[in-house]
Formats: structure tokens, sequence, C-alpha cells
């Protein structure tokens, strides 16, 4: 073979060789999930579910990494500042993405700067549930009792700024009574705390609540949302109660860094929807007390707009700030 001839096939080799390389099929390695809240939380359940259907659906292995505190903070920054490459993903919540932003000046990542939008995963209600052993029975003696004490409610939050938070100060304003609210370090405290007694009551997810109420550790008096929650069914909402203004929930959604290739974020995308149409997916999530919703990347970059707007307002309203 003449050197010209062979230099041809080894240019058009390595050719071929750029090319195959060129268009690789997202992704190539196993992909880290960051979630703020430590494991058995309701963050964590979604991200553990559907990571490990994900995995089945983009063959490769999906790490959750639980880097816990600061209500989702962390992990949150954490995301943020890790490399833009499809390989860093976030479960991210209303709290750390959306409330964050408006109660803290000196925040160290900012949402919709620094965020691309993947999907809307799944949505919870929130639950106020008191001590088994509290004397209260119904959401109408809570209140009443709470109008005539002569000391503030203590309420239990899983941190300052949190939906938990502001939806203590929704339920005292909506009710016409002082509360004092209870900021725990961790999820565990303030679970302990509820149970034993050390407050009159606290806002949680469906999917925190359930388990504590079957138990028999916590008693519920009223749930967020229009309607009652398939797994919850006999615990009425606040608007059957004559309080409609005591209205929020948690929605929970995958984020990746900004600048993260849009074939990735489109792949995410697509492979996250499917496995959370996956039957063991679904029982295990609407189980825990989720909607389930899966929605497109532009439709969860709208919510992030009018969330910012609507907890903006409510942090105006309080008239709280962490810094």
């Amino acid at each position: 073979m003449k050197p010209s001839s062979l230099g041809k096939l080894l240019s058009a080799a390595c050719l071929a060789f750029l090319s195959a390389t060129a268009s690789a099929a997202y992704p190539e390695q196993p992909i880290r999930l960051i979630v703020g809240f430590p494991a058995g939380t309701g963050p964590d359940i979604v991200a553990r579910t559907v990571g490990d259907q994900l995995a089945k659906e983009i063959g490769q292995s999906v790490v959750v990494e639980n880097k816990a505190g600061a209500g989702g903070q962390i992990a949150a920054y954490s995301a943020a500042h890790s490399p833009a490459n499809g390989y860093n993903i976030l479960m991210g919540e209303v709290g750390s993405i959306s409330i964050a932003p408006e109660t803290t000046a000196t925040l160290a990542y900012k949402p919709i700067k620094e965020f691309d939008p993947i999907t809307e995963a799944v949505r919870a209600n929130f639950v106020l549930v008191i001590p088994a052993n509290s004397p209260y029975k119904t959401l109408k003696e809570f209140v009443a009792a709470a109008k005539t004490s002569t000391d503030r409610f203590n309420i239990a939050t899983f941190g300052a700024g949190t939906p938990g938070h502001f939806g203590a100060e929704m339920l005292a304003e909506a009710g016409g009574f002082k509360i004092e609210p209870v900021h725990y370090r961790s999820t565990g405290d303030a679970v302990s705390a509820i149970i034993s007694g050390q407050v009159q009551g606290a806002f949680v997810t469906t999917a925190m609540a359930a388990p504590q109420l079957k138990g028999g550790k916590m008693r519920a008096l009223a749930i967020t949302g229009a309607e009652r929650t398939k797994m919850l069914g006999d615990i009425p909402t606040f608007k059957e109660q004559n309080m409609p203004d005591v209205d929020f929930g948690a929605w929970f959604a995958f984020f990746a860094p900004k600048g993260t290739p849009e074939d990735a974020l489109n792949t995410l995308n697509q492979k996250i929807v499917a496995a959370l149409q996956a039957d063991s997916v679904r029982k295990t999530l609407e189980g825990n007390g989720f909607v389930i919703v899966g929605s497109d990347r532009k439709a969860l970059a709208d919510l992030l707009t009018s969330e910012q707007k609507r907890w903006s307002d409510v942090v105006k309203k309080t008239g709280f700030k962490i810094n």
C-alpha cells in the first residue's frame, strides 16, 4: 500500500473515531443526585424512588447524596456550584428554591439564575398534627384554645423560612391568635418534639405524617389543599372547616446547574417523566401521599416565576427575614 493511501485510511479512521465519540449517547457515567434532607424524609423518598427507576431508564446508576441542613440550602448551593455536565442534578423543593431567596438576603445561590429546570416531579399537601395525648380533638377546639391562651402556642418547624413555618403563621393569622415558632435543626428533632408533647403542633407533609398517624404517635386536625387526599381521606381540609386561607403545599422538582447541555436536559426530562409513570414508582409515591406531576421543562420554569411572586407576597405579609 502506498504511503499516501495509508495516510488516507488513517485519516478516515481518525475522523470516524472522533465522530463516534462526539455522538456518543448521553449518559456515559453514573449520575449524582443531591438531596437536601436526611434519609426517610419526603424529598429523600422521592429522590430514591425516582432515582432507582431512572437508573433503569438510562442504563446508568443514579447515586443519591444526602446533604442535609439549612432547610435544603446546603444541597442547593452544592448543586449550583457543581460541574454543569449533565451528571449532577438536584432534588429541589419549594423551601430552598422559592422561599429561601425571599427570606435570606445573603443566600449563597440564586435559583432562577443558577439552575436549569428539568421537571416538577410531585406535590404534597401539609397536615396540621398535634401530640397524640393533646386535649384537642378538632381544629375548632385547637383554635379556640389558642385564642384564649395567655401564652403563645409553640409550633414546631423544620427550619426558619420553611413552608411549615409560614403555614403556622397563616394558621395564626386566620385563627386570630399568636404562635411561637420553634425552629429545629433536624427533622428528627422536630418530630420527637411533637410526639413528646414539647410543642402544641406542627405542619408536616402527608408523606411524613402518614406513618406517625398510623402508629398512633400523632393526631391530625386538618389538611391543606382543595380536596382530601386518597391516603389520608378521613382528615378534613382547612377549607371544609371554614379556614380556606390556610392553603399551601410543597412541590419537589429536579434541577441541573445552569449551563448543562440541552441534550442532557432533554434526556433527563424524558427519562425522569417516564420513571414517574412506572407502576412501581407511582404506587410508592402515591402510597406516601404524593401527587405525581412529571412536567415539561417550560412548565417548571413558569412555576418558579409564579412561586417567586407568591412567596414574596407571603414573606412581606409576615415581615419575616433571616438576615
